[in-house]
């Protein structure tokens, strides 16, 4: 089974919107079509044979980009494929707290926000009645490290001190920090080895541009530790998996990492 752990269901709006230009240029993309149905998303998890993906909702500090009913539409359109991410507006904590309980009633598996999106990094005030909203109902709380892609700053991706300092302060919280975290992958390993509950994935790289100390990481003792993820649409997933053989993982290496450890770490059926 093949999961990807980080997904968007594009709308015109966000695809159009001013700060994804670095993207749209990488991606080639010269024209936004008026509508994008979800069998577009569909079609390109089908040519990947990737079986189930969580797909995000987006807020920032200018409101949001992708809704969380956006993304439960698209979870009702195709249940046994697709898998809810919430997101919250944290301008208003207390109302970010109750959406983080809505959207656990409501079957998303997780909750997700960038740091780089909201110009704060992810240890502070604003941020902590959303990791002690998660841990309550049980949800993993989903976040980018390293360089930021879009025309943001990348400094709240600096894996230490920031999310450093969130895993210290919760060590019930399951984080899973999306993108690799390049240039930092040194220090996202040494806080993928300090703290269990971290978890790494793989989303807007090709797996053939991962690190060499991460693949590493993936054949040995970080063999449950790291996810795979897409991005899409930045890139399809057919193209992410490309040179898979190469990574040298073994069955169980190759298993986990493809499936076994977002199954596990979302609750998902890995049958």
């Amino acid at each position: 089974m093949i999961i990807d752990a980080w997904i968007q269901h594009p709308t015109p709006t966000f695809l159009g919107h001013d700060m994804f230009a670095s993207l749209r240029r990488w991606m080639g993309i010269t024209h936004i079509p008026p509508a994008i149905p979800v069998e577009t998303t569909l079609a390109m998890l089908d040519a990947a044979g990737v079986d189930r993906a969580l797909v995000s909702a987006w807020c920032g500090d200018r409101g949001w980009l992708l809704t969380n009913e956006h993304v439960a539409e698209v979870v009702a359109a195709a249940p046994d494929r697709f898998v809810g991410v919430g997101c919250v507006d944290l301008r208003d904590p207390m109302q970010a707290v109750r959406t983080v309980r809505a959207c656990a009633e409501r079957g998303f598996r997780a909750i997700r926000l960038l740091p780089w999106l909201w110009g704060l990094p992810p240890n502070h005030r604003r941020f902590y009645p959303v990791y002690v909203a998660c841990v309550e109902a049980g949800l993993p709380f989903c976040t980018q490290i390293g360089h930021t892609g879009p025309m943001r700053s990348s400094e709240y991706g600096r894996p230490i001190p920031y999310l450093e300092d969130v895993l210290i302060d919760f060590p019930e919280l399951t984080v899973v920090g999306g993108h690799v975290g390049q240039p930092w992958i040194h220090e996202v390993l040494s806080l993928a080895r300090k703290c269990p509950n971290f978890y790494i994935d793989t989303s807007a790289y090709t797996v053939s541009r991962l690190p060499s100390e991460l693949v590493g990481y993936m054949r040995t003792s970080g063999r449950r530790r790291v996810l795979f993820g897409s991005n899409y649409p930045m890139i399809d997933p057919a193209i992410c998996l490309k040179g898979l053989d190469e990574l040298g993982l073994d069955d169980e290496a190759r298993a986990l990492f493809l499936g076994g450890n977002a199954a596990r770490v979302f609750g998902l059926s890995s049958g």
